[in-house]
C-alpha cells in the first residue's frame, strides 16, 4: 500500500506539496515577488494548475491577510485567520464553500497547512522565537517562476489564436474582393458566387469564438479557394490592369512632392518617435467586430516590388493581403516593435495598411532609430486621418529607380 504522509493534525499532505518541499533551492525565486502580480499571473495560468476563479478568490482573501505586498525575503509567509474571519473577508462566503476551495488550493500545491496540535491557527512566542500555525504561502512563492512561465505560455497561445483569427478575417476579405474582381474580369463563372458565399459564411462564423483547430480549417479552405481564384484571373488582362494601377498611383503620389519621403520630420525624432514602446495594450475581445475598413488602393504587387528586403526575412509566397499581414507579423518582433504598438497600428490603420508600413520600415530599417516609436507616430497620424501608406511605397519605388 502506498504511504501518504500526513500533517501534525492528521491531514494528508498532497504530492504537489511534496514536489514543492523537495524542490531544489536553485528553483526558489531569488528576490521578493509582488503578491498581487503573482496572483494575476496565476489567474492567467489557472488551467495549468487546476484551480478555478473561485479558488483564486479564496487565495486572494488569504493574501490580503499577509501584511507585506511582497512575498519572500526574510518575512515568515504564514497567515493565521480563523475560518470566520476568512469568510467575512470574502463577503460572507459560506464556511463549507470556503473550506472546499482551500482544499483545492492545498491539493494544487499553492498553499500548505501548518496545523497546531488542536487544529487552531495562532502565533505562539517562546522568548525570541515565534511559532505560527496557519496557512503557509511559501509554496506559492516557490512556484512563482513556474507560474510566470505558464502564464507566458497562455499569452503566447492567445496571441497565436488572435493572429490566425486576423489572418482568416483578411482572407475572407480577400475572397470577397476577388469575387467582385473576377466577376468583372471573367463574368458568368459559378466560382465567383461560390467565393461570395464562402466569404459570407466565414464572416458569420467569425462572430463566434472559434478554436484554433476551427480557425486552421477555415484558413486551409480559404487558402485553396484564393489560390484557385488567383490562378484563374492572373493573365494578360490582369497584368495590364496592374500596370495601369501603378501608373495611376505614381501620378497621384508624385503630384504631392512633399509626401515622397517617409515622414522626414519623424526621421529626426520629432513627434512621437521616441514614445515608450512597452507592451501595455489590453487584450482585444476574441469576437470579431463589424469591419468597414477597405483594402488599400495601392496594388499589392507594387508593395512587394518596393520592399524586396522582405523576401530575405520571409520565405513564404505573398499573393494576397493576408499573406503580407502574416509576413509583417513575422518580422515585427525582430524589428523591436512591441505587440501593443502593432495592435494599435492595426486598429487605426487597418491590418493591410499597418502591414505595408511595417514592411516599408523594414526596407529602411537602418535609417530608423526607434521603429516602435516611429510606428506609434504614424499610428497617431493615421488616427487623425493625416496618413496614407501610398507615399511610403512610392518613395521606395523612386529610390530603387534612382539607384
Amino acid at each position: 500500500m502506498e504511504y501518504t504522509p500526513i500533517s501534525p493534525f492528521m491531514r494528508p499532505i498532497s504530492h504537489a506539496h511534496l514536489r514543492v518541499i523537495e524542490r531544489p533551492e536553485a528553483s526558489v525565486p531569488g528576490k521578493p515577488v509582488n503578491k498581487w502580480e503573482l496572483l494575476r499571473e496565476l489567474s492567467k495560468a489557472q488551467a495549468a494548475f487546476g484551480v478555478t476563479e473561485r479558488d483564486l478568490t479564496v487565495l486572494q482573501g488569504l493574501l490580503s491577510f499577509f501584511p507585506d505586498d511582497a512575498l519572500g525575503g526574510n518575512a515568515e509567509m504564514v497567515v493565521f485567520p480563523s475560518n470566520k474571519t476568512v469568510c467575512e473577508r470574502l463577503n460572507g462566503m459560506p464556511c463549507s464553500t470556503m473550506r472546499r476551495h482551500l482544499s483545492r488550493l492545498v491539493e494544487a500545491g499553492l498553499l500548505m497547512r501548518r496545523d497546531s496540535p488542536n487544529g487552531k491557527r495562532y502565533v505562539r512566542k517562546h522568548g525570541d522565537e515565534r511559532v505560527t500555525f496557519g496557512f503557509d504561502l511559501s509554496p506559492l512563492y516557490c512556484r512563482a517562476e513556474e507560474i510566470a512561465r505558464a502564464a507566458e505560455a497562455v499569452r503566447e497561445a492567445e496571441d497565436h489564436v488572435r493572429r490566425i483569427r486576423e489572418i482568416v478575417s483578411l482572407m475572407r476579405r480577400d475572397l470577397a474582393a476577388l469575387a467582385e474582381f473576377g466577376q468583372e474580369m471573367l463574368p458568368g463563372l459559378g466560382l465567383w458566387d461560390q467565393l461570395r458565399d464562402k466569404a459570407a459564411l466565414t464572416a458569420r462564423a467569425l462572430r463566434r469564438k472559434l478554436s484554433i483547430e476551427d480557425l486552421s480549417a477555415y484558413r486551409a479552405n480559404l487558402e485553396t479557394l484564393l489560390d484557385q481564384a488567383r490562378n484563374l484571373i492572373d493573365g494578360p488582362e490582369t497584368e495590364d490592369m496592374n500596370t495601369n494601377d501603378a501608373r495611376f498611383e505614381r501620378h497621384h503620389h508624385t503630384s504631392n512632392k512633399d509626401s515622397i519621403d517617409i515622414e522626414p520630420a519623424l526621421e529626426k525624432g520629432e513627434a512621437a518617435a521616441d514614445a515608450p514602446d512597452a507592451d501595455t495594450g489590453k487584450i482585444e475581445a476574441d469576437v470579431e467586430q463589424p469591419d468597414t475598413r477597405r483594402v488599400p488602393k495601392i496594388p499589392l504587387h507594387l508593395v512587394i516590388a518596393g520592399c524586396p528586403s522582405l523576401k530575405t526575412f520571409y520565405q513564404g509566397d505573398i499573393r494576397h493581403w493576408h499573406q503580407l499581414f502574416d509576413a509583417a507579423c513575422h518580422v515585427r518582433p525582430a524589428m523591436g516593435i512591441s505587440a501593443s504598438a502593432w495592435a494599435e497600428a492595426q486598429r487605426c490603420m487597418g491590418p493591410e495598411q499597418a502591414s505595408i508600413v511595417v514592411v516599408a520600415m523594414l526596407e529602411r530599417f537602418a535609417e530608423i532609430k526607434s521603429p516602435g516609436g516611429y510606428l506609434r507616430a504614424l499610428t497617431s497620424k493615421a488616427a487623425a486621418g493625416e496618413f496614407s501608406c501610398g507615399p511610403m511605397v512610392m518613395a521606395l519605388m523612386s529610390r530603387r529607380s534612382a539607384a
